[in-house]
């Protein structure tokens, strides 16, 4: 209650979630005006063969200067101030296809172009000489785009229901968002817990209170309190970044569709049913299995973690001495995102997937991510048993190193001291 009722805890409440969506709209913002830049580019061609390859685009424009020599050109590119320059020798012309790259064309500027430019100017050219090649060979281009097959697999499982080619990723990420938001959670209400005790501990509060409570109920009272006060800090953030996240994406969202071009509308208009696809795989997603786990593992993860932090706290007399002790706190949660992310979207069911959501320090996490892939119940009921025997486990630890370390000042502790403390 103490915490809740700081203004700063407060203030911070109702400004978090401003100041995250405006750095959100911001960098929205700031996307759309850079991608409004049109750039100009001279191109020089002696081969005479790629005039109607440079055509303009929305974001490209293109001048001719094949007229003029190399130096001239560079002259009047480098006084217009173009993007860049160009320059497509004669020899490219002759040059031999036999599976070398062409290195003679060249791209003068005052800096290095995009690469998406590069590449969009390479698929031009090759385009063109490619077709030039074929027509020597006696290959007629009219008869080869006819030839050409386009194939768009349909998935579908056994009951008929179809589903997108993104349902992975809509899985992926509706279970990575859940991991990483917990994760989050861990390390800055983790970090509340540790400093609280600290305080106390700095304070010499914790002497007076210590004579009136038992350690183990002082240090499951704080964990309990400070869990209280961030899940109420968490939801309101939730409920008002919700709202701010859909108002700022509407507005967007119909500006964008307002600035973009009729083939760019048609292209949406096509897209209508990919897109029903998409909402249906979302509408499929085990959301009840997701949010019960979330709940679940929220809270069984953040109470196994704070109890770390709540003993660490108890055995050092700054922050600046718990630096020694957060590496090991601090890497199974990075392990529990890199396995997520690169285990788990490639393969949600494979030995890894399975063997780090069954780890209590990972599992948190890593199951949080798999469930979305759809999970088997007994999985998911020794994964929870385990968390909560080991959170029960640490918390009997911690309170070990606890009620030793709150009356201890002046002096760093070393794992082979906290060891000690165990055996008390």
């Amino acid at each position: 209650m103490a915490r809740v009722r700081n203004r700063s805890f407060l203030v911070m409440t109702f400004l978090s979630p401003l100041i995250l969506v405006g750095m959100i709209a911001l960098i929205t913002y700031l996307s759309q005006v850079n991608n409004d830049t049109t750039r100009t580019i001279a191109f020089l061609d002696e081969t005479g063969l790629f005039g109607e390859e440079f055509f303009d685009t929305e974001k490209t424009s293109y001048v001719n200067l094949s007229e003029a020599n190399l130096e001239k050109a560079k002259q009047l590119v480098e006084a217009e101030e173009y993007y860049g320059l160009i320059f497509i020798p004669e020899q490219v012309a002759n040059a031999d296809f036999e599976g070398a790259a062409i290195e003679q064309i060249v791209f003068y500027g005052e800096e290095s172009p995009s690469i998406s430019l590069l590449e969009d100017i390479e698929r031009r050219l090759e385009k063109r000489l490619t077709n030039r090649e074929l027509v020597e060979r006696g290959v007629d281009l009219n008869v080869l785009d006819a030839s050409k097959a386009s194939i768009d697999i349909t998935i579908e499982n056994y009951t008929g229901e179809q589903t997108s080619k993104m349902s992975s990723w809509i899985k992926a990420a509706f279970g990575g968002a859940a991991g990483y938001l917990l994760m989050m959670f861990i390390i800055i209400y983790g970090n509340m817990v540790m400093r609280s005790v600290i305080e106390e501990k700095t304070n010499r509060i914790i002497e007076v209170i210590i004579s009136s409570v038992k350690p183990f109920q002082l240090m499951m009272g704080k964990i309990l309190g400070t869990t209280l006060a961030g899940i109420t800090q968490f939801t309101i953030w939730v409920i008002v970044g919700g709202i701010l996240l859909t108002v700022v994406s509407s507005y967007f969202g119909m500006e964008a569709m307002t600035a973009a071009s009729p083939q760019a509308q048609a292209m949406a208009t096509q897209d209508l049913s990919k897109m029903e696809l998409i909402v249906a795989d979302i509408l499929r997603l085990p959301l009840g299995q997701l949010t019960l786990g979330f709940l679940i593992y929220f809270i069984g993860g953040y109470f196994l973690y704070s109890s770390i932090y709540a003993s660490i706290g108890a055995a050092v007399d700054n922050e600046t001495d718990t630096q020694q002790f957060m590496l090991p706190v601090i890497l199974p949660l990075m392990l529990g995102i890199y396995v997520g992310f690169f285990a788990v979207i490639e393969n949600p069911h494979g030995t890894v997937s399975t063997a780090f959501s069954m780890i209590p320090l990972t599992s948190p996490i890593v199951m949080l991510m798999r469930i979305p892939f759809g999970v088997p119940w007994y999985e998911l009921i020794i994964s929870v048993l385990l968390l909560i025997g080991s959170f029960a486990f640490t918390v009997w630890l911690g309170a070990k190193i606890y009620r030793v370390g709150i009356l201890m000042y002046g002096k760093k502790p070393t794992y082979k001291e906290l060891f000690k403390w165990l055996k008390y």
